[in-house]
């Protein structure tokens, strides 16, 4: 059986499933933050899931656009193309927004870390059924 949405509509689900895991982990962390780290942690909590989140959207772009490709060197490109995409998002924002002083920044280096991890099983689980 095959899928018959088209990528667009597929790259969207995505999305909403990374906001979805974001949004989770991050209720799931808040009381912890807040008793390790204090009030003042809790916004690089939020910085640092959703620098996670914007990774992987990002890295979910060239997965979409490789879903046209036929052969396997192509999806190997895109996989590729999306992991680096991916690392090159979350090491320019996490180092933006860790030299900014807006946020604490162990926290903020913890929450980049976690949520990258989570959401890599979102990526992994979206790549695996495009290919």
């Amino acid at each position: 059986m095959t899928d018959a949405r088209p990528p667009a509509a597929e790259y969207l689900r995505f999305l909403a499933w990374v906001a979805g895991a974001a949004v989770l982990i991050a209720l799931v962390g808040a009381l912890p933050t807040r008793r390790l780290g204090g009030e003042e942690a809790i916004p690089a909590m939020i910085a640092g899931c959703v620098i996670g989140a914007l990774a992987s959207a990002a890295g979910g772009i060239p997965v979409a656009l490789g879903r046209k490709a036929t052969d396997p060197g192509g999806r190997l490109k895109a996989t590729m193309l999306a992991m680096s995409l991916r690392v090159a998002v979350v090491a320019a924002l996490g180092t933006a927004a860790a030299l900014s002083g807006e946020f604490e920044r162990v926290p903020l280096l913890l929450w980049i870390a976690l949520g990258y991890v989570t959401l890599l099983a979102v990526d992994t689980w979206y790549a695996a059924k495009g290919f």
